[in-house]
């Protein structure tokens, strides 16, 4: 387990390209189990392809108001 600040800047890093993550993933991901950084390089993949937007605009809540 990660601490909440290394989990949070890890998973903001990957999904935004905002540069280093804080903490233990500040230098490298060496530390991270292998599950752990399959999660994160398919959050790169999300958020390089901007997929979050095509999410939204397909939930019902978004078009409801």
């Amino acid at each position: 387990g990660l601490d909440w600040i290394t989990a949070f800047s890890a998973a903001a890093a990957c999904l935004n390209n905002l540069g280093p993550g804080l903490q233990e993933v500040a230098g490298n991901y060496a530390g991270i189990n292998d599950a752990a950084k399959w999660i994160l390089s398919f959050a790169m993949l999300l958020g390089r392809l901007e997929l979050f937007t095509l999410l939204v605009l397909f939930t019902a809540t978004f078009w409801r108001d």
